[in-house]
């Protein structure tokens, strides 16, 4: 069991990262990718990327990449660098930027347990065209694996989101650690990952802790081994359906029944309620309509791809994806 002891500074200190962080996700995807679970929601994932990877003639060059990422057990922390809440780019910077005892110190524990290929040992000496080479296979995974299904992904990581913010604003940061049950429990001033594999304590000492919703993120919330960095924690999010990638989609038939569908001032109306995310019994009260009108336009907005929906407790809460959003921008 994980336990984080914070303090009322902690807690004023805790926030939620501001959208899907791409480097954890790519880190996370190769261990789903390798690893033994058979979710149905990720499986057509694992065999398009298993696929892809055996016909890209350069793939030889992720050879260090996947050496770093085992199917279970620790990764080096230097590969998720704090610095990726702003984005994939400069998280690859971070990582091309990775001190040379980080680098040595996390290797030496990896390879405690893993037997890593010998081009290692140029990295662990923290050798410039060793880092740069692994950010270059790092760009060339995300291409592969991550940014076809990007959307998706997103819009998961939003509707959790969304989520995190009503617990928030109904409870404030303890009604936010709350929400974040069944795998973590709150009481006390100690937040507790029952699933994790190890007996741990991590105090936060008034540096707070960034909660970061996860796609690829397995059953069990992960941090970082070193206490010393920046208090990370990655929890899992409802995926919210198979993962596929933006130009598989549904059959063209089905697309142009559901666009089709899509015609009308309510379901406009109940797009435009879902924009900062709202319940069923909400964007009935705000439209003037019975709720179950509203959960049919809402499941109707659901299947064209344009909103996503979470049910909380006795309610339903609905936020729109990245298309629903460019739909209604424009």
């Amino acid at each position: 069991m994980l336990k984080i002891h914070f303090s009322g500074e902690d807690i004023l200190r805790t926030r939620v990262a501001p959208a899907a962080d791409p480097v954890w996700e790519l880190v996370l995807s190769l261990h789903v990718l390798r690893g033994r679970s058979r979710d149905p929601l990720t499986a057509n994932w694992r065999r398009s990327v298993a696929r892809d990877l055996r016909q890209d003639s350069s793939s030889e060059q992720l050879r260090m990449l996947f050496a770093l990422n085992p199917p279970r057990g620790y990764f080096p922390d230097f590969l998720t660098p704090y610095a990726s809440v702003g984005g994939f780019e400069a998280g690859l910077d971070a990582v091309r930027s990775t001190p040379t005892e980080l680098l040595h110190r996390d290797l030496s524990v990896l390879a405690a347990e893993n037997q890593l290929p010998s081009s290692a040992a140029a990295l662990a000496r923290g050798e410039v065209s060793a880092l740069h080479h692994l950010a270059d296979s790092m760009e060339q995974y995300r291409s592969l694996a991550i940014s076809p299904y990007w959307s998706r992904i997103q819009a998961a990581v939003a509707a959790d989101r969304a989520r995190r913010a009503r617990a928030l604003l109904d409870g404030g940061v303890e009604g936010l650690l709350t929400s974040l049950r069944p795998a973590m429990r709150w009481e006390s001033g100690v937040l507790e990952v029952r699933s994790y594999p190890h007996s741990r304590e991590l105090h936060l000492d008034g540096r707070g802790l960034l909660l970061v919703p996860s796609f690829f993120c397995a059953a069990t919330p992960v941090a970082l081994l070193d206490p010393a960095l920046p208090p990370v924690l990655v929890y899992p999010v409802d995926r919210l359906g198979a993962l596929v990638s933006a130009d598989a989609g549904a059959a063209p038939g089905a697309a142009r029944e559901s666009l089709a569908a899509l015609l009308g001032r309510t379901r406009a109306a109940v797009l435009q309620a879902s924009d900062e995310g709202c319940t069923t019994g909400e964007v009935a009260r705000q439209l003037n309509i019975s709720p179950a009108a509203a959960s049919q336009h809402a499941t109707v907005l659901r299947n064209a791809g344009l909103l996503v929906s979470h049910r909380e407790r006795n309610s339903v809460l609905h936020t729109l994806t990245p298309l629903g959003r460019a739909m209604l921008d424009a």
